[in-house]
């Protein structure tokens, strides 16, 4: 008996002693089809979204923060609107891969912050919010040492992350990371009609530019590197479809609410240590990813 108290002790500790790796939750969808709304009414019904940022369980970042830093021609292209964005190549997938598995050891990560007016990441201002801190680059120039300070969102170590983005699972060395993976699947029209409204709102664009970068580079991009991702998803999650009637609409609506309530149902076991014991085994196929080998080489899916 006493043996066997011992043992249960021993194997007590060393479960304290072992920090649990976060669940990350891919969602992605194509443009302004809902994917921040999505994650956003998950941390609403977690009640995560009330507590301080130091303390949350759950935690939201986005794909658009990654994009690239352009140069000087890419600027001049993308003031005029001629820049894809929505090619895989304009974001920094290195760092959203470091950053991921940075996030899976437990770390705190700097997020940078992405400034869609200018098209680059943001420096230093008078005022930053306290969620805010600096990341300095020392530059070497010709007429000699440049200091330049971006501006970061810091995020603290969580038990669940929800990564959102248009092309969250185009690369395989990302999509293989995540241990759930969701697609917001929203019709053509009301995108077009989200996105319209936001960049002209929000962004400074003008109804010319917007329309013709959707028809030049977004709607393309779409069809051929965001919605062949779509079979990778474990749930699809709809929104939308406001023009097939009142019954379908309703319908959809309780479809999306109950997926959204799965997911919650599912995070919130993980939170509450319901499921660390059993998920490798109740979760097959979404075990704890492995770091992938140098010579293993990103591949759009198929």
């Amino acid at each position: 008996m006493a043996g066997d108290s011992e043992t249960r002790l021993d194997s007590q500790v060393e479960n304290e002693n072992v920090t649990r790796q976060p669940f990350l939750i891919g969602v992605a969808g194509g443009t302004a089809s809902g994917k921040s709304s999505v994650c956003g009414k998950i941390m609403e019904l977690l009640g995560q979204n009330k507590i301080d940022h130091h303390q949350r369980q759950v935690a939201i970042l986005s794909q658009d923060s990654f994009y690239r830093v352009l140069t000087p021609d890419q600027k001049a292209k993308a003031l005029k609107g001629q820049f894809n964005f929505d090619h895989p190549d304009a974001f920094d997938n290195e760092l959203i891969v470091k950053t991921l598995w940075d996030i899976l050891e437990g770390k705190t990560v700097q997020i940078p912050v992405y400034d869609f007016v200018t098209h680059s990441r943001l420096v230093v201002r008078t005022h930053t919010p306290h969620t805010h801190t600096h990341l300095i680059h020392i530059v070497l120039s010709p007429v000699g040492v440049c200091i330049r300070k971006e501006e970061v969102v810091m995020v603290y170590p969580a038990d669940v992350v929800l990564f959102e983005g248009i092309l969250m699972f185009y690369s395989q060395e990302i999509r293989d990371l995540f241990q759930m993976k969701l697609f917001v699947d929203t019709d053509a029209d009301t995108r077009l009609s989200r996105r319209v409204l936001r960049d002209i709102g929000e962004r400074g664009r003008d109804l010319e530019q917007v329309l013709t970068q959707y028809i030049t580079f977004v709607k393309p991009a779409f069809e051929e590197f965001c919605l062949p991702t779509k079979k990778c998803a474990d749930v699809i999650i709809p929104r939308g479809a406001d023009n097939l009637g009142d019954f379908l609409t309703l319908f959809l609506k309780m479809a999306t609410l109950f997926a959204i309530n799965l997911i919650v149902q599912h995070i919130q076991d993980i939170l509450n240590g319901g499921l660390t014991k059993r998920l490798n085994s109740s979760l097959n196929g979404y075990g704890t990813p492995r770091k992938r080998q140098v010579s293993e080489s990103s591949s759009r899916p198929h």
